[in-house]
């Protein structure tokens, strides 16, 4: 069991495209439990190194432990204690709410008595157990993502990682499902949730404000707004895209 309070360390992270940085020397820590967010325009480099984190791509430079685990030399280990939703939605359409469920926990090992348990959870928790016999292709937009983040539970996985989890769904939905984050927060999970909607950044404990690949800004929401003097995370957003701007050669 990894002793640390720490459920995610990064030092000096980059990823390199060719020419292109994507990720450029970030460098923080998220301790176990909480709900850590990153902020930003689309290319900002969240989703990035959320793959990287998630050991689905390789760092160029720094280092990183997941869950007490190193992303590059061992990403199979990290794969097993973490759940990863992506922006997509990416269960089948053709099978059922539960045959969903069953599949993945077979792919994540899930066996016996145990899968069903899980499984009964998972229905429970993301609330879905009277659309456990509808087709996954008929479901409205906010109870996919319920059912995603349902299957990505499934291992009982320590940290969380949801990229963009609620992209193109109503504001109930989205409200719905932050809901069940916090959920997950309070039996323990750490959430590592990437957004570029103000509102839904409000809902994290910390925010890494992020800008062409580089964290600009750190803290709670409540603590970066204090520090602009304003009551606005968007103002709070815009001014420090300013000043990061007018400090670029």
């Amino acid at each position: 069991m990894n002793a640390s309070p720490w459920a995610v360390e990064v030092e000096g992270l980059v990823r390199r495209f060719g020419d292109f940085v994507a990720v450029d020397r970030i460098s923080f820590r998220v301790p176990r439990g909480e709900i850590f967010g990153f902020l930003g325009p689309n290319g900002a480099g969240k989703t990035t190194a959320i793959r990287i984190l998630c050991g689905l791509l390789r760092p160029s430079e720094g280092r990183a432990l997941v869950a007490g685990f190193d992303v590059a030399a061992d990403p199979e280990a990290v794969r097993r204690r973490i759940g990863y939703m992506s922006q997509k939605f990416s269960l089948y359409d053709d099978l059922t709410v539960e045959e969903n469920l069953e599949f993945f926990g077979g792919i994540y090992g899930v066996t016996g008595a145990r899968r069903r348990e899980r499984i009964e959870y998972a229905l429970a928790t993301a609330g879905l157990e009277e659309q456990r016999r509808t087709m996954t292709r008929l479901l409205a937009g906010g109870f996919k993502q319920r059912l995603a983040l349902g299957c990505a539970i499934l291992h009982e996985p320590p940290i969380l990682f949801l990229d963009e989890p609620t992209s193109g769904v109503d504001p109930v939905a989205r409200r719905n499902f932050w809901d069940l984050i916090y959920r997950l927060s309070s039996a323990g999970h750490t959430v590592f949730v990437t957004t570029h909607y103000m509102d839904e950044a409000e809902y994290c404990h910390r925010l890494a404000l992020m800008h062409r690949g580089r964290i600009v800004a750190l803290g709670s929401p409540a603590a970066l707004k204090d520090e602009a003097g304003t009551r606005s995370l968007e103002e709070v957003f815009l001014s420090t895209i300013e000043r990061e701007e007018g400090a670029s050669p």
